[in-house]
């Protein structure tokens, strides 16, 4: 028999609500109107954005340039860009779009990037600065939910990303009180540096 504390079954209480209610979203978005071009546009800029992050937080932990407790916060954040990933995909995807794929874009770094903890959290710190602005972006941007809800809320976690590495590059982990949006054109050429 499998016993549960009070916090474990909160826990797990949340989890399935969030859950819920993400698959509800997208459910519900499957069945309303396709969303407009400028939706779509953000989308797929997003779905590029994740698979970035995505592939430089393989390549930080490949690195093995950090202790114990960094690496598994890396790894955490690793997860957090999958999750980020399959969310706005799916949004495509409803819509009747394919999502790019990691295959689609060959993903270019500085030199010597991920050579030091340093060079790591210096570039984790304007990626991480980039998705948040991207999805802060989109957040003032789009129309159309489920979309909307689902860039707000991956921004919050993309905030928290970013704090991690502002912390490990400055030892300041909280940073600027109202973090700026990036519309679409600024964010895509933002990306447009490390990407191709």
């Amino acid at each position: 028999m499998q016993t549960f504390s009070r916090g474990s079954l909160l826990a797990r209480g949340a989890v399935l609500a969030l859950t819920a209610s993400g698959a509800g979203a997208l459910a519900g978005g499957a069945a309303a109107d396709v969303p407009p071009d400028s939706d779509l546009g953000y989308a797929r800029l997003l779905v590029a954005a994740d698979l970035l992050a995505a592939d430089f937080y393989g390549r930080a932990l490949a690195a093995k340039a950090y202790g114990a407790a960094e690496q598994k916060t890396l790894r955490r954040a690793a997860f957090n860009e999958q999750e980020h990933y399959s969310a706005v995909a799916g949004v495509l995807t409803a819509a009747g779009q394919t999502p790019a794929t990691a295959a689609d874009i060959d993903f270019t770094y500085p030199a010597q990037a991920f050579a030091t903890r340093g060079s790591i959290a210096k570039l984790g710190a304007e990626l991480e600065q980039l998705q948040l602005g991207a999805y802060l972006g989109a957040a003032d941007a789009v129309q159309t939910e489920p979309l909307r809800g689902i860039v707000s809320r991956i921004a919050a976690n993309e905030a928290q990303h970013l704090a991690v590495f502002t912390g490990l590059r400055d030892d300041r982990p909280l940073g600027v009180s109202l973090p700026l949006p990036l519309a679409i054109d600024a964010a895509s050429n933002a990306l447009a540096a490390y990407t191709s």
